[in-house]
Parts: C-alpha cells; structure tokens; sequence
C-alpha cells in the first residue's frame, strides 16, 4: 500500500512520539508510507522509515498561528502527494491540515479514514486560560473536525468511551487502543538511574512521565508532599518530561520553592524516549493524576501501558478506561485525602509486578490499522 498519513503533530520534532509513530513506523517495515512535515516542535530531529515532504514556508508562532500561517502550504502540499505519489489511501488525523487532505482525497478518490486520537476541540483549547478563548477555539475546533468526520469513510479512535462519545453525535467508530513497545519497556533495575539522578539510596521515587501540563494535577501532588515527607522523610517526586508550550512547569517549581519541598522534587525536562523506560525503573510508585472531567472521561492515557510494561505500580484518577482494563498493580484515589492514603500505603507496602503486556503491543495495533486500511482499499 501507500499510505499518506498527516498526523497531529510535527512528525519529525515533537519530543513526545505519538500513537502515529508507534503504528505507522512499524507498518513503514512493509507499506510506502508519506507524511507531511509541520515544523512546528524545537525537539531532536528523529529517524524514521516514512517518506517525509516539507509542508512548512512559515516555522514561526505557537501551534494555532502555525497551521493558520502554513494553511495555503498544507493545501498545495498535500494535493501534490495524493495526486504524484499514488497514494492509496489517507489516514488523517489532523484538524486543519486534515480538511485540506480530506478536500484532496476526496478530488481523486482516495478513501479515508479520520484517526481521532483525542477530543481535539477540548486538547485545542487546552493551553489557553481565557475562558472566552477556550470557547471561540472549541467551538472552531469542533466545526472543523465535524467537517473531516462526515466526510471520511472510516473513523478510529483511542478509547471505549471516545467510541461511546462519537455514537452520541451520530458516528460509528472503530477502537485502536494506545499501546506500548514491549521489547523497550520491560522490568528493569533502576539503581544506575538513581545515581545519575542524585537520587539516594532508599528513597522512595514518586514518579510522573509525560507532557507537564496543566491538565495533569502535578501541583497538588506537590501539595501533598510536605505531609508524606512528615511520614517518610526519604521521599522524591521525579517529575519526567517538560512543558509543550506552557509555563506550567515553572510554576510547577515555583510552588514547589514556596512550600519548602524544592530539595525533594527533580524536574528532568524533556528526555529521549527510547531512554524513558530507564527513568520508569527508577520509580516506586507511577501516577496517572489525570485531571479535567472532560478528559478523563474519554481518555486512555498511554502511560499506563509503558507504567504496567515496567512492572511498576500505579496510581490513578479514577478514568473510565483505564479502570476497565483494571489489574493487581492500579490504584484509584478520588480525593486528596485517598491520594495521601494511597501513597502511605505504598510506601509502607513497596511492590513490583509481572504481568502479561503483549497483547497491548504497537505490533498489534499496526495490525490493525493495516486491515482496516486493506478492507478500505478493497472497497
């Protein structure tokens, strides 16, 4: 096949590797596969199998100015790949550069299948604060996606509860669930980490990976520390990732300085994901502190499939999904109050865990993408 996927992010610079990269690098082992290059993200510039095609004349502005900017670009650039390279078929999973594929596709018949890997109206209007903001980005956000759903032949999406979510506006939708690299993420032994880290000997690691943003409640979980350093004074939060295109990790800092707690907090910043699962070792206990209703509601958040890879224990907001897959390692607290419980108890009762991860391989979700993207093919 030739596939063209136009993915949600900058496919080649975002430090944090999606769900399109997992699945569609391992389908690029077999599949000539096209992806335009949104030059949006300062990370390391990562290898992959996909043939890349710049899509950006402006490489300035944060992401809503970018793809405003670079729109006429996406519109000439993605017409060009479907019409020259033979594309097959399109997996779009992009709000803007998404309606400009779609408009292609749809010119030289090409089907589609519209990848919806999150709430994009909610995700969209995340990192504004103003509430007017929030709206006129939802709103916007929602007509467009409405726009690519109605005219994409097939629709996929992340979560049970996304697929429910979509049934309420009258889509049908085909569940891929996130997964995870199960030769990368494996029980592993963390000491090596802990001393590059300046973490002592016996302390017990509180840990976080991912995006630092405001809609994980990474600031009360520095609230709490003064109280389970009083319980166990050996104590550290390790904090593994950076901010997007917030400040939130400053102020993560910030309240951490104010409350006396700076000495028992490590802020990594960004890391290379093929050394995440070294990070993940050092950890005694991993959380998920999932925050906004409207997200935990639908998420499935791919933390916790890397955390359970590991071994390790986790933590939870109470999210839906996460709570229906279940198992001896997930905890779920729904207060403070729990959350400090939870943690005491982990600290008095220190585990590990072998479990059984595989059939949540990216293997296995590249399987299926490829057969729908074969059946859709087939007609």
């Amino acid at each position: 096949m030739k596939i063209l996927l136009v993915s949600t992010q900058d496919y080649i610079h975002h430090p944090i590797p999606s769900r399109h990269h997992y699945i569609f690098e391992e389908l690029a082992k077999r599949h000539e596969i096209h992806v335009p290059h949104f030059h949006v993200s300062q990370g390391e510039e990562r290898k992959t199998r996909l043939v890349v095609h710049e899509a950006t004349r402006y490489p300035r502005g944060g992401p809503l100015v970018h793809y405003i900017l670079n729109a006429p670009t996406h519109f000439r650039v993605l017409e060009e790949i479907v019409r020259e390279c033979g594309i097959d078929v399109v997996v779009a999973s992009h709000v803007l550069a998404g309606m400009a594929v779609i408009r292609a596709a749809r010119r030289h018949r090409v089907p589609v299948v519209f990848d919806l890997k999150d709430w994009f109206p909610d995700s969209a209007a995340a990192y504004y604060r103003n509430r007017l903001a929030r709206k006129i980005i939802r709103d916007s956000v929602w007509f467009v996606t409405r726009y690519n759903l109605d005219r994409s032949d097939r629709i996929t999406t992340v979560s049970p509860s996304l697929v429910e979510k979509l049934r309420t506006f009258g889509y049908d939708s085909t569940l891929i669930t996130n997964g995870v690299d199960t030769d990368r993420f494996v029980p592993m032994d963390g000491s090596g980490m802990r001393k590059r880290l300046g973490i002592a000997d016996g302390e017990f690691v509180i840990g976080f990976e991912g995006a630092v943003e405001q809609w994980y409640a990474l600031d009360r979980v520095i609230a709490a520390l003064p109280e389970l350093l009083v319980h166990r004074p050996s104590t550290r939060l390790l904090v593994v990732g950076g901010s997007l295109f917030t400040g939130f990790m400053e102020e993560l800092k910030k309240k951490a300085k104010d409350l006396g707690v700076l000495g028992h907090v490590t802020f990594t910043g960004p890391v290379r994901y093929h050394d995440l699962p070294g990070y993940i070792a050092t950890m005694d206990l991993c959380l998920i502190p999932l925050s906004p209703p409207r997200w935990v509601n639908i998420a499935l958040p791919n933390k916790f499939f890397e955390y359970s890879a590991c071994g390790k224990p986790i933590l939870s907001s109470p999210i839906p999904d996460v709570m229906a897959i279940g198992g001896p390692h997930l905890s779920i607290y729904r207060s403070d109050t729990e959350f400090m419980e939870k943690v005491k108890e982990a600290m008095d009762n220190p585990k590990t865990f072998s479990l059984d991860v595989e059939r949540f391989s990216w293997r296995r979700r590249a399987g299926e993408f490829e057969g729908i993207l074969e059946g859709l093919i087939r007609g």
